[in-house]
């Protein structure tokens, strides 16, 4: 099962178009049907491929006859504008393929996300772990769990057949604890589940509420996929031991079958975010067909890292970015070079940060995670966001991972100064005038001339508070000025350079 702004959302980067939606774009599809020339009655589906249509009308009365929400029809731009009316009135969502895109490549799409789907965390992906825990936890006699290689949980059986505490507070957090992965650590069970094929018993730990679990390895090829734990108070054997087994090698099919869907979905997402981030002059369109609101938006960019390994965590807030944390997933990511950039909607600096903090908490412990959250913007002027949630990171950098991630709302101010600091540093900024002239007087005689005229100017020409912030009397103040007057022509009468001055030194980071 699909919906069917998953479906539109897919296609999209498959050359089909949605001329008309009369149907709610939440309804769910759950069978795909084409016109069967041989048949005596119509046969129902929810998706119709229009394969032999003479024409429009004639996919549209096919669809209507099979009960379908949506019909998916070759042509073009003409094709397109008629659909419009012909949809509306039969009350069936159309969907235009372009002529290129053969219906061999679409079928295989169309099937592969409908009659294999099923809405998982990540609200993509061909799934029916959760049936195949059931089945398996049958055939094994004990509660069945299914987990991912770092221990999050996949999938469960609804039979509750030797449960213990550690099991239940497995399923509540969606991982396992950590001091039961310190017991399977400290016993050598993940190392025998990267080397070896066979069930192992793992015997039980009544302290941690553990009674005791039968654990093999999912593999596909060498690569570890994941593994299936079934609680039971002493070693499997026999018929069930090879049940175990036999279904390690069923859910590591459908790993492969989740993997290869996600993969393809997480492709057409990124290159439509590339597509929004780089600039596009249909961006509302594209805004749309990522499933995104036409609203506010915002650009959160994000790099990960472990100690000094900057590509597996940053592919990993990559998975945990597309594939969702919590039950939802509200925005849209891409990965570009060494930063996982992130579309989300809604316009308040609280909801960014959650989720950031949302994002650091999927990940690893050890994983470090820095941010930078860009202006509101509308489709058009994401480009900018990205330019300002790039700044942003930049400060977050320069802090501590555990600050608050900057936001360009309140921190446009820094970013301003950071810019003219980049500036400075290329060698845009006057190698002579006042300022500098000052700062080359200092470094020859020690005197604390551009410290006393920034003090003077940030108090706008108020000799005791310029005083008080150096900790001097107003008229060392004073005698400072006539001093640097000596050195080089200030003019502080003249409000333009004033302004220049602080900008020069802004620009420096002289304090």
């Amino acid at each position: 099962m699909v919906r069917l702004d998953r479906l539109v959302n897919v296609l999209g980067g498959y050359g089909v178009r949605l001329a008309c939606c009369p149907v709610s774009r939440a309804v769910e599809l759950r069978s795909v049907v084409m016109h069967e020339a041989t048949a005596d009655r119509a046969v129902g589906g929810d998706v119709f491929l229009a394969v032999g249509a003479a024409s429009l009308d004639q996919a549209v009365d096919w669809a209507v006859a099979a009960r379908a929400s949506v019909v998916l029809v070759h042509g073009g731009v003409d094709v397109e504008r008629a659909a419009v009316a012909a949809g509306e009135a039969a009350g069936v969502a159309v969907m235009v393929v372009d002529p290129a895109v053969s219906w061999s490549q679409l079928a295989g799409v169309v099937y592969g996300l409908v009659l294999e789907g099923r809405e998982t965390e990540s609200g993509r992906g061909p799934t029916d772990l959760f049936a195949l825990a059931d089945s398996l936890a049958g055939a094994v006699g004990g509660a069945v769990t299914i987990e991912d290689r770092l221990s999050r949980v996949l999938a469960y059986s609804s039979s509750q057949h030797g449960a213990d505490p550690a099991r239940l507070e497995t399923i509540l957090s969606r991982q396992v604890p950590d001091r039961l992965r310190e017991l399977f650590e400290d016993r050598g069970v993940f190392g025998y589940l990267a080397a070896y094929d066979e069930p192992l018993f793992v015997e039980q730990a009544p302290e941690l509420g553990l009674t005791g679990r039968m654990v093999v390895a999912v593999r596909a090829g060498r690569e570890l996929l994941g593994s299936v734990w079934v609680t039971c108070g002493a070693p499997l054997t026999g018929v069930r031991c090879t049940a175990l087994a036999d279904g390690a090698r069923t859910v590591a099919l459908h790993l492969l079958r989740s993997r290869a869907s996600a993969d393809l979905e997480r492709q057409v997402e990124s290159d439509l975010v590339s597509r929004l981030l780089e600039g596009t002059a249909d961006a509302a369109t594209v805004v749309s067909r990522l499933g995104l609101p036409q609203g506010p938006l915002r650009v959160i960019a994000v790099r990960a890292h472990i100690a000094a390994e900057r590509h597996a965590a940053l592919l990993l807030a990559f998975d945990r970015a597309t594939t969702g944390f919590g039950w939802s997933r509200p925005g849209r990511s891409t990965l570009a070079g060494n930063t996982l950039y992130t579309i989300l909607p809604g316009e308040q600096v609280a909801g960014a940060r959650e989720w950031v903090a949302l994002l650091r908490a999927a990940l690893p412990a050890q994983v470090t995670v820095t941010a930078g959250i860009g202006g509101t913007a509308s489709a058009a002027d994401l480009p900018a966001s990205r330019q300002e949630a790039d700044e942003c990171l930049a400060l977050h950098e320069a802090r501590t991972p555990e600050a608050v991630p900057p936001a360009y709302d309140e921190s446009w101010d820094d970013i301003l100064l950071q810019r003219l600091r980049a500036a400075a540093r290329a060698g845009r900024t006057p190698a002579r005038g006042p300022v500098a002239e000052l700062r080359r007087h200092d470094t020859r005689h020690g005197t604390h001339h551009v410290a006393t005229l920034r003090a003077w100017l940030e108090a706008q020409g108020d000799l005791a508070v310029a005083g008080e912030r150096l900790g001097v009397h107003p008229n060392t103040i004073r005698y400072r000025l006539r001093r640097m007057a000596e050195v080089t022509a200030l003019d502080l009468d003249d409000a333009r350079k004033r302004l220049a001055m602080i900008i020069d030194l802004a620009a420096a980071g002289d304090d």
